[in-house]
Protein backbone atom coordinates (compact mmCIF):
# COMPACT_ATOMS: atom_id res chain seq x y z
CA UNK A 1 0.00 0.00 0.00
CA UNK A 2 0.81 3.52 0.33
CA UNK A 3 1.15 6.16 2.81
CA UNK A 4 1.27 10.26 1.13
CA UNK A 5 2.79 8.20 -2.05
CA UNK A 6 5.98 8.62 -0.28
CA UNK A 7 6.83 5.20 0.51
CA UNK A 8 5.94 1.55 0.19
CA UNK A 9 4.66 -0.88 2.98
CA UNK A 10 6.49 -4.79 2.42
CA UNK A 11 6.88 -7.62 5.03
CA UNK A 12 8.15 -7.09 8.69
CA UNK A 13 11.78 -8.34 8.29
CA UNK A 14 11.35 -9.66 11.52
CA UNK A 15 8.44 -11.75 12.19
CA UNK A 16 6.15 -11.89 9.25
CA UNK A 17 4.09 -14.22 10.55
CA UNK A 18 2.79 -11.35 12.91
CA UNK A 19 1.27 -9.43 10.21
CA UNK A 20 1.12 -11.96 7.17
CA UNK A 21 -2.28 -10.80 5.77
CA UNK A 22 -3.15 -7.51 7.45
CA UNK A 23 -2.35 -5.05 4.45
CA UNK A 24 -1.54 -2.18 6.48
CA UNK A 25 1.29 -3.35 8.34
CA UNK A 26 5.08 -3.58 6.84
CA UNK A 27 8.54 -2.10 7.24
CA UNK A 28 9.68 0.72 4.18
CA UNK A 29 11.20 -1.25 1.59
CA UNK A 30 14.22 0.03 -0.27
CA UNK A 31 14.75 3.13 -2.45
CA UNK A 32 14.27 1.54 -5.95
CA UNK A 33 16.25 4.03 -8.79
CA UNK A 34 12.61 5.23 -10.52
CA UNK A 35 11.28 5.93 -7.20
CA UNK A 36 9.92 10.08 -6.76
CA UNK A 37 12.98 12.50 -6.63
CA UNK A 38 11.51 13.33 -3.18
CA UNK A 39 11.82 9.76 -2.22
CA UNK A 40 15.11 9.43 -3.86
CA UNK A 41 16.44 13.08 -1.94
CA UNK A 42 15.33 11.98 1.68
CA UNK A 43 18.12 12.61 3.69
CA UNK A 44 20.12 9.56 4.75
CA UNK A 45 21.05 10.60 8.34
CA UNK A 46 20.20 13.68 10.73
CA UNK A 47 23.26 15.71 9.40
CA UNK A 48 21.26 16.01 6.05
CA UNK A 49 18.25 17.01 8.15
CA UNK A 50 17.26 20.76 6.83
CA UNK A 51 14.79 23.14 8.47
CA UNK A 52 14.31 21.87 11.95
CA UNK A 53 17.29 22.88 13.85
CA UNK A 54 15.36 23.07 16.71
CA UNK A 55 14.86 19.82 17.25
CA UNK A 56 18.58 19.05 16.03
CA UNK A 57 20.35 19.96 19.39
CA UNK A 58 22.88 17.69 21.33
CA UNK A 59 20.51 15.59 23.39
CA UNK A 60 16.98 16.36 21.89
CA UNK A 61 14.70 14.17 21.54
CA UNK A 62 14.75 13.85 18.28
CA UNK A 63 18.17 12.78 18.20
CA UNK A 64 17.60 10.32 21.19
CA UNK A 65 14.88 8.61 19.50
CA UNK A 66 17.03 8.11 15.79
CA UNK A 67 20.02 7.15 17.56
CA UNK A 68 17.92 5.16 20.12
CA UNK A 69 19.52 6.30 23.53
CA UNK A 70 16.29 6.29 24.83
CA UNK A 71 13.16 4.24 24.10
CA UNK A 72 10.94 7.09 24.34
CA UNK A 73 7.73 7.37 22.37
CA UNK A 74 6.76 10.71 20.06
CA UNK A 75 4.16 12.38 18.37
CA UNK A 76 5.70 14.14 15.00
CA UNK A 77 3.24 17.22 14.68
CA UNK A 78 3.87 19.24 11.30
CA UNK A 79 2.36 20.27 7.97
CA UNK A 80 2.79 18.28 4.69
CA UNK A 81 6.49 18.32 3.49
CA UNK A 82 7.87 19.14 6.93
CA UNK A 83 10.34 15.49 7.45
CA UNK A 84 7.75 13.66 9.07
CA UNK A 85 8.27 10.45 6.99
CA UNK A 86 11.56 11.22 6.85
CA UNK A 87 12.18 10.87 10.44
CA UNK A 88 10.46 7.72 10.37
CA UNK A 89 13.16 6.26 7.81
CA UNK A 90 16.16 7.36 10.05
CA UNK A 91 14.53 5.54 12.85
CA UNK A 92 14.22 2.58 10.69
CA UNK A 93 17.89 2.40 9.77
CA UNK A 94 19.02 1.67 13.26
CA UNK A 95 20.18 -1.87 13.06
CA UNK A 96 19.64 -2.78 16.53
CA UNK A 97 15.56 -2.27 16.29
CA UNK A 98 12.67 -3.96 14.56
CA UNK A 99 10.55 -1.44 12.66
CA UNK A 100 7.52 -2.03 12.00
CA UNK A 101 4.76 0.65 9.93
CA UNK A 102 1.28 1.20 9.45
CA UNK A 103 -1.07 3.89 8.13
CA UNK A 104 -3.52 5.04 9.95
CA UNK A 105 -5.48 4.95 6.69
CA UNK A 106 -5.93 0.90 6.51
CA UNK A 107 -4.69 -0.45 9.77
CA UNK A 108 -7.23 -1.66 12.06
CA UNK A 109 -7.15 -2.80 15.94
CA UNK A 110 -6.45 -6.15 15.08
CA UNK A 111 -3.57 -5.13 13.19
CA UNK A 112 -2.18 -2.66 15.83
CA UNK A 113 -2.64 -5.90 18.72
CA UNK A 114 -0.86 -8.53 15.94
CA UNK A 115 2.27 -6.41 16.28
CA UNK A 116 1.95 -5.41 19.73
CA UNK A 117 1.61 -8.97 20.87
CA UNK A 118 4.37 -9.92 18.66
CA UNK A 119 6.58 -7.30 20.50
CA UNK A 120 5.70 -8.27 23.70
CA UNK A 121 7.07 -12.42 22.82
CA UNK A 122 10.23 -10.38 21.14
CA UNK A 123 10.55 -8.69 24.54
CA UNK A 124 10.21 -11.64 26.95
CA UNK A 125 12.61 -13.58 24.79
CA UNK A 126 15.33 -11.37 24.80
CA UNK A 127 14.98 -10.46 21.17
CA UNK A 128 15.21 -6.39 19.98
CA UNK A 129 12.53 -3.60 20.83
CA UNK A 130 9.89 -2.66 18.45
CA UNK A 131 9.05 0.60 16.88
CA UNK A 132 5.99 1.28 15.36
CA UNK A 133 5.74 4.00 13.27
CA UNK A 134 1.79 5.21 12.68
CA UNK A 135 1.20 7.65 9.70
CA UNK A 136 -1.84 10.00 10.15
CA UNK A 137 -2.24 8.57 13.33
CA UNK A 138 -5.36 11.11 13.62
CA UNK A 139 -7.12 9.18 11.51
CA UNK A 140 -7.48 6.22 14.15
CA UNK A 141 -10.44 5.78 16.01
CA UNK A 142 -10.77 6.58 19.34
CA UNK A 143 -10.52 2.89 20.06
CA UNK A 144 -7.64 2.41 17.68
CA UNK A 145 -5.77 4.85 19.76
CA UNK A 146 -7.01 2.78 23.21
CA UNK A 147 -5.51 -0.01 22.33
CA UNK A 148 -1.64 1.56 21.96
CA UNK A 149 -2.21 2.64 25.92
CA UNK A 150 -0.79 -0.22 27.44
CA UNK A 151 1.90 -1.38 24.90
CA UNK A 152 3.07 2.56 25.15
CA UNK A 153 2.90 2.88 28.67
CA UNK A 154 5.40 -0.81 29.45
CA UNK A 155 7.54 -0.12 26.49
CA UNK A 156 6.22 -3.07 24.57
CA UNK A 157 6.81 -0.78 21.53
CA UNK A 158 8.25 2.63 21.25
CA UNK A 159 5.79 4.39 19.23
CA UNK A 160 6.44 6.53 16.58
CA UNK A 161 3.17 8.67 15.14
CA UNK A 162 2.64 11.30 12.66
CA UNK A 163 -0.17 13.60 12.41
CA UNK A 164 -0.99 16.94 10.37
CA UNK A 165 -3.31 18.19 12.54
CA UNK A 166 -3.23 19.06 16.36
CA UNK A 167 -3.09 16.37 18.32
CA UNK A 168 -4.41 17.80 21.07
CA UNK A 169 -8.02 17.66 19.06
CA UNK A 170 -7.10 14.20 16.85
CA UNK A 171 -5.11 12.76 19.78
CA UNK A 172 -6.50 10.95 22.99
CA UNK A 173 -5.35 12.55 25.67
CA UNK A 174 -4.25 9.55 27.74
CA UNK A 175 -1.97 8.73 24.54
CA UNK A 176 -0.49 11.94 24.54
CA UNK A 177 0.30 11.98 28.24
CA UNK A 178 2.81 9.25 27.14
CA UNK A 179 4.39 10.53 24.48
CA UNK A 180 6.90 13.25 23.59
CA UNK A 181 5.33 15.55 21.17
CA UNK A 182 8.00 17.24 18.92
CA UNK A 183 6.06 19.84 16.48
CA UNK A 184 8.06 20.04 12.67
CA UNK A 185 8.15 23.78 11.42
CA UNK A 186 7.41 24.65 7.55
CA UNK A 187 10.49 24.84 6.11
CA UNK A 188 11.36 28.62 5.16
CA UNK A 189 12.70 29.36 1.51
CA UNK A 190 16.30 29.06 2.32
CA UNK A 191 15.63 25.78 3.63
CA UNK A 192 13.66 24.87 0.56
CA UNK A 193 16.31 26.66 -2.04
CA UNK A 194 19.25 24.19 -0.40
CA UNK A 195 17.46 21.36 -0.93
CA UNK A 196 16.54 21.93 -4.51
CA UNK A 197 20.18 22.86 -5.08
CA UNK A 198 21.01 19.88 -3.63
CA UNK A 199 18.79 17.45 -6.08
CA UNK A 200 20.25 19.64 -9.01
CA UNK A 201 23.58 17.96 -7.94
CA UNK A 202 23.50 15.42 -6.11
CA UNK A 203 24.03 11.64 -7.13
CA UNK A 204 20.17 10.14 -5.97
CA UNK A 205 18.87 13.59 -8.10
CA UNK A 206 19.31 14.74 -11.28
CA UNK A 207 23.32 14.20 -10.60
CA UNK A 208 24.20 17.72 -12.44
CA UNK A 209 22.43 16.95 -15.73
CA UNK A 210 20.43 20.13 -15.79
CA UNK A 211 21.61 23.65 -14.61
CA UNK A 212 18.40 25.62 -12.95
CA UNK A 213 18.17 29.53 -13.44
CA UNK A 214 17.56 31.40 -10.34
CA UNK A 215 14.14 32.76 -11.85
CA UNK A 216 12.86 29.16 -12.20
CA UNK A 217 14.32 28.05 -8.54
CA UNK A 218 12.58 31.30 -7.05
CA UNK A 219 9.31 30.01 -8.59
CA UNK A 220 9.47 26.53 -7.17
CA UNK A 221 10.45 27.93 -3.85
CA UNK A 222 7.53 30.18 -4.04
CA UNK A 223 4.84 27.44 -5.30
CA UNK A 224 6.48 25.40 -2.34
CA UNK A 225 5.09 27.34 -0.05
CA UNK A 226 7.19 25.52 3.19
CA UNK A 227 6.43 22.33 1.51
CA UNK A 228 9.60 20.48 0.55
CA UNK A 229 8.05 17.45 -1.17
CA UNK A 230 6.31 19.98 -3.64
CA UNK A 231 9.00 21.30 -4.57
CA UNK A 232 10.89 18.45 -5.19
CA UNK A 233 7.98 16.78 -7.27
CA UNK A 234 7.54 20.17 -8.99
CA UNK A 235 11.58 20.49 -9.82
CA UNK A 236 11.34 16.62 -11.02
CA UNK A 237 8.57 17.56 -13.36
CA UNK A 238 9.94 20.48 -14.64
CA UNK A 239 13.37 18.64 -15.10
CA UNK A 240 11.56 16.08 -16.97
CA UNK A 241 10.43 19.12 -19.46
CA UNK A 242 13.05 20.59 -19.73
CA UNK A 243 14.90 16.77 -21.48
CA UNK A 244 11.80 16.40 -23.39
CA UNK A 245 12.57 19.31 -25.09
CA UNK A 246 16.05 18.81 -25.74
CA UNK A 247 17.44 21.82 -23.24
CA UNK A 248 20.33 21.43 -20.92
CA UNK A 249 18.48 24.07 -18.28
CA UNK A 250 15.20 24.42 -16.24
CA UNK A 251 14.41 27.84 -17.24
CA UNK A 252 11.21 30.05 -15.96
CA UNK A 253 9.22 29.00 -18.71
CA UNK A 254 9.98 25.31 -18.27
CA UNK A 255 9.08 25.73 -14.97
CA UNK A 256 5.91 27.23 -15.10
CA UNK A 257 4.78 24.72 -17.88
CA UNK A 258 5.55 21.94 -15.72
CA UNK A 259 3.64 23.23 -12.68
CA UNK A 260 0.33 25.37 -12.81
CA UNK A 261 -0.62 26.40 -9.47
CA UNK A 262 0.47 26.75 -6.16
CA UNK A 263 -0.83 24.11 -3.54
CA UNK A 264 -2.85 25.76 -0.59
CA UNK A 265 -1.50 24.66 2.50
CA UNK A 266 -5.56 24.18 3.81
CA UNK A 267 -7.33 21.11 5.30
CA UNK A 268 -11.33 21.57 5.16
CA UNK A 269 -11.44 19.30 7.98
CA UNK A 270 -7.87 19.78 9.89
CA UNK A 271 -6.01 22.74 11.74
CA UNK A 272 -5.73 24.52 8.87
CA UNK A 273 -9.01 25.18 8.54
CA UNK A 274 -9.42 26.60 11.61
CA UNK A 275 -6.30 28.86 11.69
CA UNK A 276 -7.14 30.83 7.85
CA UNK A 277 -11.12 30.93 9.58
CA UNK A 278 -9.68 32.87 12.67
CA UNK A 279 -7.24 34.77 10.30
CA UNK A 280 -10.39 35.46 8.16
CA UNK A 281 -12.58 37.29 11.47
CA UNK A 282 -9.67 38.87 13.38
CA UNK A 283 -8.71 40.79 9.95
CA UNK A 284 -12.52 42.31 9.25
CA UNK A 285 -12.42 43.02 12.98
CA UNK A 286 -9.65 44.59 12.70
CA UNK A 287 -10.49 46.67 10.07
CA UNK A 288 -7.20 45.51 6.94
CA UNK A 289 -9.79 44.91 4.21
CA UNK A 290 -6.66 44.03 2.12
CA UNK A 291 -5.66 40.89 4.65
CA UNK A 292 -9.75 39.66 4.96
CA UNK A 293 -9.71 39.42 1.12
CA UNK A 294 -6.68 37.71 0.91
CA UNK A 295 -8.26 34.80 3.81
CA UNK A 296 -11.33 34.53 1.53
CA UNK A 297 -9.11 34.21 -1.47
CA UNK A 298 -7.04 31.29 0.26
CA UNK A 299 -10.11 29.84 1.51
CA UNK A 300 -11.72 29.90 -2.12
CA UNK A 301 -9.28 28.70 -3.75
CA UNK A 302 -8.61 25.68 -1.28
CA UNK A 303 -12.44 24.72 -1.93
CA UNK A 304 -13.90 25.95 0.96
CA UNK A 305 -17.29 25.47 1.57
CA UNK A 306 -19.19 29.21 0.61
CA UNK A 307 -22.13 28.51 2.64
CA UNK A 308 -19.75 28.29 5.12
CA UNK A 309 -18.10 32.07 4.46
CA UNK A 310 -21.51 33.56 4.25
CA UNK A 311 -22.25 32.39 7.60
CA UNK A 312 -19.67 33.96 9.06
CA UNK A 313 -19.89 36.88 7.58
CA UNK A 314 -23.42 36.99 8.99
CA UNK A 315 -22.65 36.20 12.34
CA UNK A 316 -19.67 38.54 12.02
CA UNK A 317 -22.26 41.52 11.13
CA UNK A 318 -23.67 41.28 14.24
CA UNK A 319 -20.91 40.30 17.00
CA UNK A 320 -18.39 42.98 15.15
CA UNK A 321 -20.47 45.78 13.19
CA UNK A 322 -23.54 45.87 15.41
CA UNK A 323 -25.27 49.03 15.71
CA UNK A 324 -22.31 50.65 14.34
CA UNK A 325 -23.54 49.90 10.55
CA UNK A 326 -27.17 47.46 11.13
CA UNK A 327 -26.89 48.03 7.45
CA UNK A 328 -24.26 45.32 7.45
CA UNK A 329 -26.13 42.63 8.72
CA UNK A 330 -28.72 42.93 5.61
CA UNK A 331 -25.38 42.85 2.86
CA UNK A 332 -24.45 39.64 5.22
CA UNK A 333 -27.56 38.46 4.85
CA UNK A 334 -27.80 39.08 1.38
CA UNK A 335 -24.35 37.70 0.31
CA UNK A 336 -25.47 34.02 1.81
CA UNK A 337 -28.38 34.20 0.10
CA UNK A 338 -26.76 34.81 -3.37
CA UNK A 339 -23.80 32.32 -2.39
CA UNK A 340 -27.41 29.86 -2.65
CA UNK A 341 -29.21 31.57 -5.16
CA UNK A 342 -25.75 31.87 -7.69
CA UNK A 343 -23.23 29.78 -6.63
CA UNK A 344 -19.90 29.68 -7.24
CA UNK A 345 -17.98 30.86 -8.89
CA UNK A 346 -19.49 33.71 -9.28
CA UNK A 347 -20.99 33.88 -5.81
CA UNK A 348 -17.13 34.82 -4.64
CA UNK A 349 -17.99 38.45 -6.14
CA UNK A 350 -20.85 38.58 -3.75
CA UNK A 351 -18.94 37.21 -0.74
CA UNK A 352 -15.99 39.77 -1.75
CA UNK A 353 -18.39 42.68 -1.56
CA UNK A 354 -19.72 41.76 1.64
CA UNK A 355 -16.02 41.28 3.21
CA UNK A 356 -15.28 44.93 1.83
CA UNK A 357 -18.57 46.28 3.87
CA UNK A 358 -17.50 44.44 6.78
CA UNK A 359 -14.02 45.20 6.78
CA UNK A 360 -14.31 49.35 6.28
CA UNK A 361 -17.51 49.69 8.34
CA UNK A 362 -17.16 51.32 12.06
CA UNK A 363 -16.93 48.78 14.41
CA UNK A 364 -19.17 48.06 17.57
CA UNK A 365 -19.11 44.91 19.86
CA UNK A 366 -22.72 46.58 21.97
CA UNK A 367 -24.64 43.64 20.89
CA UNK A 368 -22.88 40.96 21.83
CA UNK A 369 -21.92 42.54 25.11
CA UNK A 370 -25.72 43.15 25.79
CA UNK A 371 -26.80 39.58 25.21
CA UNK A 372 -23.83 38.03 26.87
CA UNK A 373 -24.62 40.19 30.02
CA UNK A 374 -28.21 39.57 29.84
CA UNK A 375 -27.60 35.59 29.54
CA UNK A 376 -25.09 35.44 32.22
CA UNK A 377 -27.89 37.16 34.48
CA UNK A 378 -30.32 34.40 33.23
CA UNK A 379 -27.86 31.55 34.09
CA UNK A 380 -27.49 33.07 37.32
CA UNK A 381 -31.10 33.51 38.37
CA UNK A 382 -31.45 36.48 38.23
CA UNK A 383 -34.72 37.78 37.15
CA UNK A 384 -38.22 37.37 38.97
CA UNK A 385 -41.40 37.00 37.74
CA UNK A 386 -42.95 38.92 34.26
CA UNK A 387 -44.40 42.27 35.80
CA UNK A 388 -48.12 42.02 36.70
CA UNK A 389 -49.11 44.75 34.01
CA UNK A 390 -46.85 42.88 30.94
CA UNK A 391 -48.63 39.86 31.21
CA UNK A 392 -50.99 38.35 29.47
CA UNK A 393 -54.76 39.46 29.44
CA UNK A 394 -56.12 37.79 26.36
CA UNK A 395 -57.49 34.73 28.07
CA UNK A 396 -60.78 33.82 30.51
CA UNK A 397 -59.95 35.12 33.70
CA UNK A 398 -56.44 36.64 33.00
CA UNK A 399 -58.42 40.00 34.80
CA UNK A 400 -59.71 38.53 37.80
CA UNK A 401 -55.88 37.52 38.32
CA UNK A 402 -54.70 40.98 37.76
CA UNK A 403 -52.43 40.69 34.46
CA UNK A 404 -52.71 43.56 32.23
CA UNK A 405 -53.45 45.81 34.94
CA UNK A 406 -51.82 49.16 35.04
CA UNK A 407 -50.19 48.35 31.42
CA UNK A 408 -49.87 52.20 29.73
CA UNK A 409 -49.88 51.69 25.96
CA UNK A 410 -46.80 53.63 24.58
CA UNK A 411 -48.71 55.17 20.93
CA UNK A 412 -50.78 57.04 23.32
CA UNK A 413 -48.46 59.48 24.33
CA UNK A 414 -46.88 61.86 21.25
CA UNK A 415 -43.36 60.68 22.21
CA UNK A 416 -44.46 57.08 21.92
CA UNK A 417 -42.27 56.44 24.81
CA UNK A 418 -44.18 55.69 28.49
CA UNK A 419 -42.78 55.22 32.29
CA UNK A 420 -43.37 51.65 33.02
CA UNK A 421 -41.34 48.59 34.09
CA UNK A 422 -40.76 46.20 32.14
CA UNK A 423 -38.05 44.22 33.80
CA UNK A 424 -38.20 42.46 36.96
CA UNK A 425 -38.25 43.45 40.36
CA UNK A 426 -34.33 42.50 40.74
CA UNK A 427 -33.23 43.61 37.22
CA UNK A 428 -34.43 47.21 37.46
CA UNK A 429 -31.88 49.75 36.69
CA UNK A 430 -29.84 47.11 34.81
CA UNK A 431 -28.11 48.48 32.17
CA UNK A 432 -27.15 45.61 29.41
CA UNK A 433 -26.94 47.37 26.53
CA UNK A 434 -23.92 50.24 26.05
CA UNK A 435 -24.26 51.65 22.50
CA UNK A 436 -20.09 53.02 21.22
CA UNK A 437 -19.33 56.18 19.21
CA UNK A 438 -18.52 54.80 16.00
CA UNK A 439 -20.61 55.38 13.41
CA UNK A 440 -24.48 55.10 13.41
CA UNK A 441 -24.63 54.09 16.65
CA UNK A 442 -23.29 57.65 18.16
CA UNK A 443 -27.23 58.74 17.42
CA UNK A 444 -28.16 55.69 19.50
CA UNK A 445 -25.74 56.59 22.32
CA UNK A 446 -27.58 60.25 22.59
CA UNK A 447 -31.05 58.88 22.14
CA UNK A 448 -30.85 56.29 24.77
CA UNK A 449 -30.62 57.84 27.93
CA UNK A 450 -33.61 59.84 27.30
CA UNK A 451 -35.48 56.68 26.48
CA UNK A 452 -34.09 55.04 30.42
CA UNK A 453 -35.09 58.39 31.77
CA UNK A 454 -38.73 58.35 30.47
CA UNK A 455 -39.00 54.39 30.82
CA UNK A 456 -37.81 54.43 34.08
CA UNK A 457 -39.09 57.16 35.30
CA UNK A 458 -35.71 58.75 36.36
CA UNK A 459 -35.68 63.17 36.91
CA UNK A 460 -33.94 65.06 34.50
CA UNK A 461 -30.59 65.76 34.85
CA UNK A 462 -31.08 69.50 33.97
CA UNK A 463 -33.79 69.44 37.03
CA UNK A 464 -33.27 68.61 40.76
CA UNK A 465 -36.70 69.31 41.69
CA UNK A 466 -38.31 67.09 38.74
CA UNK A 467 -42.03 66.82 38.34
CA UNK A 468 -44.03 63.46 38.61
CA UNK A 469 -42.36 60.58 36.88
CA UNK A 470 -44.77 60.07 33.79
CA UNK A 471 -45.50 64.22 33.52
CA UNK A 472 -45.54 64.96 30.57
CA UNK A 473 -45.23 68.68 30.86
CA UNK A 474 -41.39 68.09 32.04
CA UNK A 475 -40.43 65.24 29.84
CA UNK A 476 -38.70 65.89 26.61
CA UNK A 477 -41.23 66.18 23.34
CA UNK A 478 -40.76 64.08 20.25
CA UNK A 479 -37.98 65.81 18.49
CA UNK A 480 -35.47 65.79 21.77
CA UNK A 481 -36.11 61.64 21.93
CA UNK A 482 -35.33 61.44 18.44
CA UNK A 483 -32.29 63.45 18.78
CA UNK A 484 -29.93 63.71 15.72
CA UNK A 485 -30.78 60.64 14.50
CA UNK A 486 -29.89 60.71 10.57
CA UNK A 487 -32.65 59.90 8.37
CA UNK A 488 -30.99 57.41 6.60
CA UNK A 489 -30.08 54.91 9.67
CA UNK A 490 -33.69 53.31 9.93
CA UNK A 491 -33.16 53.38 14.00
CA UNK A 492 -36.24 54.32 14.98
CA UNK A 493 -37.28 55.70 18.89
CA UNK A 494 -37.67 52.29 20.38
CA UNK A 495 -38.83 48.94 18.43
CA UNK A 496 -42.32 48.98 17.26
CA UNK A 497 -44.28 45.72 16.76
CA UNK A 498 -47.71 46.31 15.34
CA UNK A 499 -50.79 43.87 16.67
CA UNK A 500 -49.30 42.51 19.72
CA UNK A 501 -50.84 40.21 22.05
CA UNK A 502 -50.98 42.90 24.97
CA UNK A 503 -52.58 45.91 22.73
CA UNK A 504 -54.11 48.55 23.59
CA UNK A 505 -57.02 46.75 25.11
CA UNK A 506 -55.04 46.11 28.01
CA UNK A 507 -54.61 49.48 29.46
Amino acid sequence: MESDALFTLGEPAAAPSAVAGSGGVGSFTAVAPDAPLPVRMRPADLDELVGQEHLLTPGAPLRQLVAGSAPMSVILWGPPGSGKTTIAHLVAGATDRRFVAMSALTAGVKDVRAVIDTARRQRRSGGPPTVLFIDEVHRFSKTQQDSLLAAVEDRTVTLLAATTENPYFSVISPLLSRCVLLTLHPLDDAAVRALLRRAMTDERGLAGALTLTSEAEDHLVRLAGGDVRKALTALEAAAGSATALGSGRIDLPTAERAVDTAAVRYDRAGDAHYDVTSAFIKSMRGSDVDAALHWLARMLVAGEDARFIARRLVIFASEDVGMADPAALGVATAAAHAVEYVGLPEAQLNLAQAVIHLATAPKSNSATSAIGAAIADVRAGRGGPVPRGLRDAHYAGARGLGHGTGYRYPHDDQRGVVNQQYVPDDLIGTDYYRPSQHGAERAVATRLPLLRRIVRGLPSPARTEASPAGDRAEAPTPSEVDGDRPAATGVGVVEQVGGSADGKGQQ
